[in-house]
């Protein structure tokens, strides 16, 4: 079972799940923690590979994951808790297990917060996966991913987000990388079924401004999703939780507490 770290509020019966990106930890969310505990019970995940959550052994062999085998991961989390609804919180990559939870098991889902959502890769996006699956054996991965944030994050006010993203990824082993990164193999049909499907879960966006590989595809998203709303950030990159953190709390709790 995957690593994770809950805080139990003294009244409030609702939940507040944190699902972080590839190659992060749930010390992403440590801006968000003291205030989401005071309204939520607050669930952090570590995603297999990632932080505290080990590989199991009987996957050490194997050289790939799917989208579905990792979200599955964060299912047996909730049911080991007895947690029959939460809401979601996620981040990059996260944001795409979220939906993929709520698509496979929609009465566990209360409702969807996508931070720096990935709906959809554009054309530099997939260049740079491309070039990514070339050089994933021959380069060491840090170099990659190092190459990723700073083409993802990389003005002057998105620096704390990338230092923070590589810190993290250096815990990572090669070949736990790797697997991660194939997942991309089977990305693109992913996002553009959920681009058609207008899901019925309360779906709040939340993106920087200055996060130009991934924001145009989320506002036409929201354009013709009725159940989704986007709240755009100012001066802001792809890692808004970390960047704007004062402005992501107050927005996203005051959404959570209307539902």
């Amino acid at each position: 079972m995957l690593s994770y770290t809950k805080h139990k509020h003294k009244t409030s019966t609702k939940w507040v799940t944190f699902v972080h990106g590839a190659g992060g930890s749930s010390t992403i969310w440590f801006k968000q923690v003291r205030e989401f505990r005071k309204h939520f019970n607050v669930l952090l995940l570590d995603l297999r590979g990632h932080g505290n959550s080990k590989v199991h052994l009987k996957d050490a062999f194997s050289d790939k994951y799917t989208f579905d085998f990792i979200t599955d991961d964060i299912l047996h989390v909730i049911d080991h808790e007895k947690i029959e609804k939460s809401h979601f919180v996620g981040i990059s990559l996260g944001t795409i297990l979220i939906r993929n939870l709520a698509e496979k098991y929609p009465n566990r889902v209360e409702s969807m917060i996508m931070g720096g959502a990935i709906m959809k890769l554009n054309l530099r996006s997939q260049v740079l996966i491309r070039l990514g699956v070339i050089f994933k054996s021959v380069v060491p991965y840090l170099w990659l991913y190092k190459f990723f944030a700073f083409i993802i994050m990389p003005n002057k006010n998105h620096k704390e987000s990338r230092s923070l993203f590589v810190r993290e990824a250096k815990k990572l082993y090669q070949k736990e990388f790797i697997r991660w990164f194939k997942l991309t193999s089977e990305i693109t049909p992913l996002l553009r079924f959920f681009r058609m499907v207008d899901i019925k879960i309360p779906t709040l966006y939340v993106m920087g401004r200055e996060d130009y590989l991934f924001l145009p595809s989320i506002e036409k998203i929201v354009a013709s999703h009725a159940n989704s709303e986007l709240f755009i950030v100012e001066k802001c990159g792809h890692v808004v939780n970390v960047e704007q953190p004062l402005v992501f709390n107050e927005t996203v709790i005051s959404y959570l507490s209307k539902i």
